[in-house]
């Protein structure tokens, strides 16, 4: 298994940005106004990918009072860091393409202004996502096999 490379999610980001923008300019002005907090979901499935994370990168290097990792436990927390660096580079995009068309018609609509709000938290709580994800990935590799490219999920 391959490490997530981060020209897969730029790519993914992109793709998304283009679409939410170009859905946006079709169809905004029939939209509610976004919940500021909406994308601060993602900040809670970080927080929870990081202590994952710690959790096992201190039973993966067998360190004092570690139980081993088993091998399927390794390799679900793999699949679940990629499929999150996936969705942080997707909602990003997301986020991305709110901000990109909300800027220019703030004054144009009175909802902009505070879809511009949601849309900043929205990117944060992407980034984090996405950066939680790649640390947990990290996280999961095997301490003789740190400079390879190969995800070695054997505890």
């Amino acid at each position: 298994m391959r490490f997530t490379r981060p020209r897969d999610l730029a790519a993914v980001a992109i793709i998304a940005a283009l679409l939410a923008h170009l859905l946006l300019r079709l169809a905004y002005d029939t939209l509610p106004p976004l919940p500021v907090l909406a994308g601060s979901t993602l900040v809670v499935i970080a927080v929870v990918e990081v202590v994952l994370a710690f959790s096992l990168r201190a039973r993966i290097q067998r360190r004092a009072g570690a139980r081993p990792v088993q091998p399927l436990t390794a390799a679900r927390a793999v699949a679940l860091a990629k499929a999150s660096s996936v969705l942080g580079a997707l909602m990003f995009g997301v986020w991305t393409g709110v901000l990109i068309f909300v800027i220019p018609v703030r004054d144009s609509f009175p909802a902009a202004s505070n879809d511009l709000v949601a849309a900043v938290v929205g990117m944060v709580s992407a980034v984090a996502l996405t950066a939680a994800a790649l640390w947990l990935e990290h996280c999961c590799k095997t301490p003789n096999e740190r400079s390879g490219n190969e995800i070695d999920t054997r505890p």
